[in-house]
Formats: C-alpha cells, structure tokens, sequence
C-alpha cells in the first residue's frame, strides 16, 4: 500500500513540479507527504525483522516516529501557515490528522519498551492515519492544484 501510494506521489509532483515548485506551501506539502510515507516504509521493515525484543523494537520506533514527527510537523507548519486556501477549520483538522499520524508510533513504541500489549494497536492507528495522509496531500498535488 505505502508503495503504491508513493508510486501515486510522484506521479503527482512530477506532472505538476513546475506549480508546485512555484508555490512553497505545495513544496512543503510535498515533502511532507514523502516523509510520511518513507516513516511508514521505515517502521514497517523494522516490524518485520526477526527475534527483536520489545525493548529493542520499541525504542527503533520511538527514534523512528520522533525523527518523523519532527519532519512532519515542520512541514505542515510550513504547508499552512499562511497559505489563503487553508481555513482555521482545515487547518486545525490537517494538524490534527499530522499529529495523528506519528504520535501514535511514538506512544506505540515505549509501550512495546515499557512490555505493555498495545504498543503494535498504536502503531496500526498510526499507519493508518499516516497512509490517509499522505493520500489527501497525494490528492492535493495531484487534483486541487488544477482547481
């Protein structure tokens, strides 16, 4: 799936690189959406590597999601602030689905180093808020920058 949409994504920016290199907010939107997808890449190959602890997996997430969320944010900061298309009520939803796609790799990794069950629900919550994301930015970069 993240491949996929990652195909999707550049696909977009390619065929609308001259708008979007014109405008900084796409450019921002742009690469925060490769950044959400390459976090997603990144956690889901470190699940997949055998005999890890929970202690080892959950603290490789908690670098991971942190690095990520670090990016993440700073972009879509900078993919909003200012931007006239975006409402107060956009903005508040597209920070909020932003948050709602990182913090929860973050919390889902020291769950799996505190040895508590749930850490692996977080992570799903996570890419999945992080998988629509990337696809409503896909979107944008895309469709609505046509409009």
């Amino acid at each position: 799936m993240s491949a996929g949409l990652t195909g999707l994504l550049f696909v977009a920016i390619s065929i609308n690189l001259s708008d979007i290199l014109l405008n900084p907010a796409l450019t921002s939107r742009a690469a925060k959406a490769l950044s959400t997808l390459v976090e997603v890449l990144l956690v889901a190959s470190l699940c997949l590597v055998p005999g890890q602890s929970g202690m080892l997996l959950g603290s490789e997430l908690v670098v991971v999601g942190t690095f990520g969320w670090v990016l993440i944010t700073r972009w879509q900061r900078a993919a909003t602030h200012g931007n006239p298309y975006i409402g107060p009520v956009q903005r508040v939803g597209l920070d909020a689905l932003t948050q709602g796609s990182s913090l929860p790799m973050i919390v889902g990794g020291v769950s799996l180093m505190a040895g508590r069950g749930e850490g692996l629900y977080w992570l799903v919550a996570g890419l999945i808020g992080s998988l629509i994301a990337a696809l409503l930015d896909a979107w944008v970069l895309l469709v609505e920058i046509k409009r």
